[in-house]
């Protein structure tokens, strides 16, 4: 795998509406988003910034449960 690619907030929040989250609020510059399954529900927090660094992204797709190949797609 190669280098992650500079993404912002606002990116980020349209990759993982693709993959079945919801906005569900947002407070000052961080947007929460959520994805109800049968038994649980994934919230994932993205700082609505113009750039993210790399640690904050991979916690990003950590968080909601997708493949980092699945994240990139």
């Amino acid at each position: 795998m190669g280098k992650l690619h500079v993404l912002s907030g606002k990116e980020v929040c349209d990759i993982l509406s693709r993959h079945g989250f919801a906005t569900v609020r947002q407070r000052g510059s961080h947007i929460v988003m959520q994805k109800k399954l049968p038994d649980t529900t994934i919230t994932v927090p993205v700082p609505n910034h113009a750039e993210l660094r790399v640690g904050t992204l991979l916690a990003i797709i950590r968080q909601s449960g997708l493949s980092r190949d699945e994240f990139e797609s």
